[in-house]
């Protein structure tokens, strides 16, 4: 499922094969989202004092928490609880089964005490989200306090955007949505020996595409300036289009080279044109199980060769 991007320069994208990227794009600042807020410089307003002060220890884990001064409040906090953090900044929104299930391997008590803790310090928020088709669903995200807290204890690397705060409840499903599809592709890259895994949501790819076509001016329309915009962001041109990916993943191959891979998450509602343009754009095609049969079926009636991974 796609978010509006606006200009119809942009449709919604999905990469299916991992490329090798020329110019490595490390050494990037983090970008915020559209509600992140970048926190500060860590040197400028926010102390870590890490105290090896045990308490006592919990059933589920026998590690103490440390203790973490930022802007002149205390936390304490154990390196899973900021792995936590991690996890819930790189993709906005988590359902908390989904975190119990990846991040904690199916440790319900660990991942239920850790979180409990976690907003019971204000770091994290967690809301019954309505959905137009099913039950509401409990999902977790960052608090203001949790992202900074995040930036301070350097959990993630300067070029992974870390974001947080709930959006409209069907951007925030579409994000959670987003967790489990990065790790049914990601569980593929660290098979094949891939490593140093970065997230890349719509929003940020949005946000530089964006940015070289306003430069453009009278230009706009232009299809060769268009495309060598999509080249440099290792995109397509289609139908004088750019698609943008649900979710990138960038990383590095076995043999030390960047690579990417572009993911889309189908839902029923695609219909033929999008999906054709989706495939033609290369992108990896996610959905879940109860979605694949029928875009299976447009797929045929349409002559497209990828394949609809489920999730």
């Amino acid at each position: 499922m796609s978010r509006s991007h606006g200009p119809d320069e942009f449709l919604d994208p999905r990469d299916a094969s991992a490329e090798a990227i020329r110019e490595p794009r490390q050494s990037d600042p983090a970008e915020p989202s559209r509600e992140q807020g970048q926190a500060s410089d860590p040197q400028d307003d926010v102390r870590l004092t890490p105290s090896q002060a045990p308490e006592p220890t919990q059933a589920q884990s026998a590690e103490p928490r440390e203790t973490y001064k930022v802007r002149a409040k205390t936390y304490r906090l154990r390196s899973s609880e900021i792995h936590t953090l991690a996890e819930l900044g790189k993709f906005r929104a988590v359902a908390s089964k989904d975190l119990q299930e990846f991040a904690y391997q199916g440790d319900k008590d660990g991942a239920r005490a850790d979180v409990q803790n976690l907003i019971r310090q204000g770091l994290v928020a967690e809301k019954a989200i309505p959905h137009s088709e099913t039950s509401p669903r409990r999902l977790l995200t960052l608090t203001k306090q949790g992202h900074q807290v995040l930036a301070v204890t350097k959990s993630v690397p300067k070029n992974q955007a870390i974001h947080y705060g709930f959006t409209k409840p069907r951007e925030a499903h579409h994000d959670a949505d987003l967790y489990r599809m990065y790790y049914t592709a990601a569980e593929k890259i660290e098979r094949q020996g891939g490593r140093n895994l970065r997230v890349i949501l719509d929003y940020e790819l949005k946000k530089r595409v964006y940015h070289d076509l306003a430069k453009l001016g009278p230009h706009r329309e232009s299809s060769a300036k268009k495309k060598e915009i999509a080249e440099t962001h290792g995109l397509q041109l289609v139908r004088g289009k750019i698609p943008l990916p649900d979710l990138r993943i960038e990383y590095e191959t076995r043999e030390g080279e960047l690579a990417r891979v572009d993911l889309e998450l189908a839902t029923e509602h695609y219909r033929g044109r999008s999906l054709a343009e989706k495939v033609r754009a290369g992108f990896s095609i996610y959905a879940h199980a109860q979605d694949a049969a029928g875009l299976r079926r447009v797929m045929d009636q349409r002559e497209l060769t990828a394949e609809i991974l489920s999730l």
